[in-house]
Formats: C-alpha cells, structure tokens, sequence
C-alpha cells in the first residue's frame, strides 16, 4: 500500500532514499524500482525489518528493482545514525502521530536531507481520524498507538517553521477509512469479526488486483474520505 507519489519527487539514479518508520517495507521498496538509487528503511521494530528484509530479497530474486541497493537500520527517529546532509529524498509515512517529541524527531529527518531535496510527510488525516477515536477508546493506544491527532494546516506550519517550503498536498486510501471505522466499531484488537475480516479480504484483493473501477473510485473519494494526508515539503537550497 504505497502512500507517497514517487512520480512527483523526480528521483534520478544515485539518489539516496531514506524511509524513516519503514515498517515492512512498502515505501522501500517501491523506491527501490527507481534507476540505481541507494534505500534505506529505517525503524525501531526489528519484526517489521524482517519483514522488510524478506520482501527487498523477493524484489532482487525477481529482479524486480531498477539496479541500485538497499539497506536496513534499526534505529530510533530521535537519534539517527545518520551524517548531516546525506538523502535525497527523506520519507516519512504515518509516523509522527506516534511519536510525542514531535519536534526532535521532525528536527532529525530535516538534518540528514541534502538542501534543496523533497521531504515527504504522511498523517491519519483529521476527520476519518477523529472518527475512530470517538468510535474507540482503544484505537489510540493499538498499533503502537496515536499520541495526536494533526489538523493540515498545523502540521504544514510546523514543518515550515523549520525553514522548508510546503509544495503539494496529496490524500491517499479512501477506501480503508470505512474499514478502520468498522474495526473501531467492534474493538480494534479484535480478530474474529467477520465483517472486518471480509472488508480486509476486500482491501487485499483491491491492492492486488488494483481493478479500474476501485482506483477510480478511490481517487473521486480521496479528496473527502482519505485515511492518509500527504505532505510533500522542499528544503531550502
């Protein structure tokens, strides 16, 4: 489930990628098709790393990349063991919401981006996030939890507060919001729901099959309902 536009970020072969909060992998290896450039997944989760691992050794088996490399680190957003100055292109998807010195971590992602160089943000968007919040008291605190809840135009004020410029705004799966309501409606840590387990065999076949008709209407219905807000940022030159 690929939550950044690669094709608006102009990425050229040497290019140096970091995907901070890589989980299992998705935004790495999507990146990892590009001509030649180098990737890097960073996260705390040496399970989701794993998991990363295994889908970039499946990519080169299949020679599925555009020639370049990848790596993996686990590190903490916090503290990054990275040199000043060393990525393209920095990535950042659905992980400030967990993170409550928010400012730090926004302060590392910024140090280690090259100037002039795009950084891109991704959040739970403010209403289908709210929604799920109100729906369960658990919600925030399962999947590592939500520690906030970002209105647009606050986050955009923060990044640009720290010298970067905000360019587009992008929003992404409509169609999974309803699926998260429903999971809140029924308790979010639970497995046994049919429902639930019917709508997420509905959302794996679309990301498989990506049918005209469900990116369609995922595209008419991301400018209302989308789960994720996208942010891309320019830092200066």
């Amino acid at each position: 489930m690929i939550t950044v536009d690669f094709e608006k970020l102009g990425i050229k072969p040497g290019y140096r990628i970091l995907d901070m909060g890589c989980g299992s992998g998705r935004h790495v290896s999507g990146a990892y098709q590009f001509k030649d450039v180098v990737v890097m997944g960073a996260d705390l989760c040496f399970e989701d790393l794993q998991k990363a691992k295994d889908r970039l050794i499946f990519h080169d088996e299949l020679g599925a990349h555009g020639g370049g490399k990848w790596g993996l680190s686990a590190a903490n957003i916090l503290h990054l063991p990275f040199a000043d100055h060393c990525f393209d292109l920095v990535i950042c998807s659905e992980v400030m919401e967990h993170i409550p010195d928010h400012v730090s971590a926004l302060k590392e992602i910024i140090r280690v981006l090259k100037p002039g160089r795009p950084l891109v943000i991704s959040v739970p968007r403010y209403f289908p996030e709210k929604i799920c919040w109100l729906l369960s008291d658990e919600y925030f605190n399962a999947n590592q939890g939500h520690v906030r809840i970002y209105r647009k135009k606050e986050l955009i004020n923060l990044v640009e507060s720290h010298g970067l410029t905000h360019w587009r705004t992008g929003f992404a799966h409509s169609l999974h919001a309803p699926y998260w309501w429903l999971k809140c409606f029924v308790g979010p840590t639970r497995t046994d729901s049919f429902p639930v387990n019917l709508y997420h065999r509905f959302l794996t076949w679309d990301m498989m099959k990506k049918p005209f008709v469900t990116r369609k209407l995922e595209y008419f219905l991301n400018p209302i309902l989308a789960k994720s807000l996208v942010l891309y940022f320019q830092k200066p030159a």
